[in-house]
């Protein structure tokens, strides 16, 4: 019998993890018994991951960096990294602005329903403000400043600080690049095994991915508030979904006219990564398996995916970007504010600018909102009215991340010839255990 494959594991991880809560919580002791013998293991599931994303990105980095051998190399496939993540941004972010000012699902949020959310969730959205503020008060230089650390052993100690250690690990690449071949051998070497070192890592992680995902979606919907609320919201989330779908189907386009390959390919090759992001609402805690991925399926050099991912997962959060711009504009019209059109420019450019600077880890994105809510004149307070369904909706927009990270790759892959087949040994869709 054929061995199932990793993404069909998630999968039926996921669905039995929802339908053991649903269960569950029709007893008086469910929810409780999920948040205290259930939940753990989802959150044992993502600390593993977190664990070894630092090391994952200082070696991986500092591999792809230094076996580039030539400095112009490097210039030339980060300029056109960072070029494309921004053009697909700024894409997403209008994306979302369209689909919002078209189905304005602000219309159908009732006074009685704002009134009630924003009572429940008083306290977590003035934590998000105070958190915002404080990035608020800082200076027009202080991202830029931020991206040096002064101590990087303190920088890797937090992943919260990710830009840090790339900003780091390619500084150090550049370094070997620099110096004699004979001297950089044996520091490249250590870096070349400690990769390897981390992937075999890895894959055994992977092993207990569809238990994770289990856990991580029965603690959510047992800790989701009233159907009462999700419904009241239909409308905002099927407009964020909306976005986020037409936002795949540019990714698919992009991979079909600039790398030729079809999106069938695409998607089977990328689609664990995709369930593994649903599952985490995690850009950083996929990394691991969406880089295995794309380098073993989608045909991406490893020179090129140890580069252009790591920096993905930090600054290309276009399903973040799009959520920004859908929930701005929804809370507006859910306090009967028209924005003008230089007010939805504005939103744009606030909105790209606070993706780049999100973390990569669940939630980050409200955090960042808040900003853009501030530079558009929308209520702060407003954050209540979708903390109910942030959850779920911060899952899809992971999803959206991490294919765009995808797709980018491949591109950038195929435009300085490092796109190729994938090894047929691995084809298999199963998550290779070497």
């Amino acid at each position: 019998m054929k061995k199932l494959a990793l993404h069909w594991k998630i999968l039926m991880g996921m669905i039995l993890g929802v339908l053991c809560a649903l269960i569950l919580i029709q007893y008086s002791w469910g929810a409780e018994f999920i948040k205290d013998w259930i939940k753990p293991f989802g959150k044992m599931f993502i600390s593993a991951l977190k664990l070894i994303a630092v090391p994952l990105i200082l070696a991986s980095l500092i591999k792809g960096v230094s076996d580039l051998k030539d400095i112009s190399k490097l210039s030339k496939m980060g300029g056109k990294t960072i070029v494309t993540y921004i053009i697909t941004t700024v894409l997403a972010v209008s994306i979302g602005l369209l689909v919002v000012n078209v189905v304005q699902p602000g219309k159908s949020i009732s006074k009685e329903t704002r009134t009630e959310l924003l009572e429940s969730y008083k306290d977590d959205a003035e934590k998000r403000q105070v958190a915002a503020a404080e990035q608020k008060e800082t200076g027009p230089l202080q991202a830029l400043q931020d991206l040096i650390p002064s101590n990087i052993v303190d920088a890797a100690s937090d992943n919260g600080n990710m830009l840090q250690i790339i900003v780091f690990a390619i500084f150090f690449g550049m370094g070997l690049i620099l110096i004699p071949a004979d001297k950089a051998k044996p520091v490249k070497g250590f870096f070349d095994g400690f990769n390897e070192v981390i992937l075999k890592l890895i894959d055994l992680i992977m092993l207990a991915a569809p238990f994770g995902v289990f856990a991580l979606l029965a603690s959510l919907v047992a800790e989701s508030p009233s159907i009462d609320l999700f419904e009241a919201l239909l409308w905002y989330a099927f407009s964020v979904v909306l976005g986020l779908a037409i936002m795949i189907g540019v990714y698919t386009i992009i991979v079909k006219l600039f790398t030729k390959k079809s999106p069938g390919f695409f998607f089977k090759g990328i689609s664990p990564a995709q369930l593994l992001a649903f599952s985490t609402s995690s850009s950083a805690a996929t990394l691991p398996v969406t880089m295995e991925r794309v380098e073993e399926h989608l045909g991406v050099d490893e020179e090129v995916a140890s580069f252009v991912l790591p920096i993905g997962a930090t600054i290309n959060m276009d399903g973040t970007s799009l959520y920004q711009a859908v929930a701005a504009v929804f809370i507006a019209q859910a306090f009967g504010m028209d924005l003008d059109l230089m007010t939805q420019l504005g939103i744009i450019v606030t909105a790209t600018l606070a993706s780049i600077g999100s973390a990569a880890v669940p939630g980050a994105g409200m955090v960042m909102l808040v900003i853009v809510l501030g530079q558009a004149g929308i209520p702060e307070a407003g954050l209540a009215l979708i903390f109910a369904i942030d959850r779920p909706l911060d899952m899809c927009r992971t999803t959206v991340n991490v294919t765009g990270d995808a797709a980018v790759s491949m591109l950038v892959a195929k435009s300085v010839g490092k796109l190729n087949d994938p090894q047929e040994k691995n084809w298999d869709d199963n998550y290779p255990v070497k």
